[in-house]
């Protein structure tokens, strides 16, 4: 993870990620937070929601919505990157733990957000099963967007039958 070569970081982010070994999970934080390269901090975010460590959850939504956490010592510039975004929201809700409800709301509400992630935030919020999710649900089940719209009523439906999918 700390080679010079971009590709090799990301394949071995990704290659962490099929071992679904919980011991990665501290390196490819740091990957997620402090690499150049867009592709290797996607690939550490998607690594992250395959191995499923909750220890991933504060670092991921850092990532999604950097305006709730505490200030971190260094200033970073928010994520702009769609696929980072992205795969955050996903990993976040294949983790399933329902302290990341918070930041998948601030990005499934954040209309300068491409589609693609505040999508993904609404099926990860429906995977977290999080009744708080409701309100900002229910605002995007009325969407213009209609992929937005369905995933924010699938995952509402999947909240009043208490169950995921």
């Amino acid at each position: 993870l700390n080679d010079k070569d971009e590709f090799v970081r990301r394949e071995v982010a990704y290659s962490l990620a099929v071992t679904r070994s919980r011991t990665a999970t501290t390196s490819l934080i740091d990957r997620l937070l402090n690499d150049k390269e867009d592709g290797v901090r996607g690939a550490a975010a998607v690594a992250l929601g395959m191995i499923g460590d909750d220890n991933a959850v504060i670092p991921l939504a850092t990532v999604l919505a950097p305006q709730l956490s505490a200030p971190a010592k260094g200033k970073r510039k928010p994520e702009t990157n769609q696929f980072v975004l992205r795969a955050a929201a996903v990993a976040l809700g294949q983790i399933k733990n329902r302290a990341a409800t918070p930041a998948l709301i601030a990005a499934l509400n954040n209309e300068k957000f491409p589609a693609d992630v505040r999508r993904e935030a609404a099926r990860s919020l429906g995977l977290l099963g999080d009744p708080a999710a409701i309100p900002a649900l229910k605002s995007a089940s009325v969407s213009e967007d209609p992929f937005l719209s369905k995933l924010a009523f699938q995952a509402l439906q999947n909240l009043s039958r208490g169950s995921t999918p």
